[in-house]
């Protein structure tokens, strides 16, 4: 299944290509041609949406383009991370989580950090179950959860270690950044569609 997955793109690609040699081959005939322009253009449409869903998959490539025509959605003005919001009203920010990467959601409503299951085995932390059991309420209800300790956390010019982070499979695959380690920092805010992080002790960026 996920060998199809990765095809898809590529089939994709040759797919279009086929349609637009059919369009030159049929363009003297107006009715299928006009059908076949428009399959053209829903199966552009769908290659965009691919394109954009499946990003990372194209890092450093894209994010070199991204840079350049300053479209980013993360980055760094002096000792400062500057994050755009999302298209879904959030702010996100791209970080190594004990060397692993992954996107985080950076939510001041959450009183502490919180990794999906997948997110914690994967960075190596370890998952501790307490002798009362830590209860988070979240916008599902009530569910219980493990605590455990992030090594490093690091992107832009920032880089927080030892954090405390509670880990449960009701988070899914979202990761997110809570007041504890906005805390941490000399300030953020948010001007506009843009959140400003700058830390005590900013870190050399790290460049992709």
């Amino acid at each position: 299944m996920s060998e199809l997955i990765d095809q898809f793109p590529v089939r994709l690609i040759l797919l279009l290509g086929l349609m637009l040699l059919l369009g030159l081959a049929l363009r003297r005939v107006p009715v299928l041609g006009t059908a076949l322009r428009v399959a053209t253009w829903v199966v552009l449409i769908v290659a965009a949406g691919v394109a954009i869903d499946q990003r990372e998959r194209f890092d450093p490539y894209i994010g070199h383009v991204m840079r350049a025509l300053k479209l980013e959605d993360q980055r760094v003005a002096g000792d400062e991370v500057r994050v755009k919001m999302s298209p879904d009203g959030h702010f996100w920010v791209r970080a190594t989580i004990d060397g692993v990467e992954r996107r985080m959601l950076v939510d001041s409503g959450a009183t502490i950090t919180a990794l999906s299951q997948t997110t914690a085995q994967a960075a190596g932390i370890e998952a501790r179950k307490e002798m009362f059991p830590v209860l988070l309420r979240t916008a599902n209800g009530t569910v219980s959860a493990q605590t455990g300790r992030m090594g490093e956390l690091r992107f832009g010019t920032i880089v927080a270690r030892d954090l405390p982070v509670v880990v449960s499979p009701a988070f899914g695959n979202t990761d997110v950044l809570g007041m504890n380690f906005l805390s941490m920092l000399k300030s953020w805010r948010v001007e506009g569609r843009t959140l400003i992080l700058q830390p005590h002790h900013p870190q050399e960026a790290q460049t992709t």
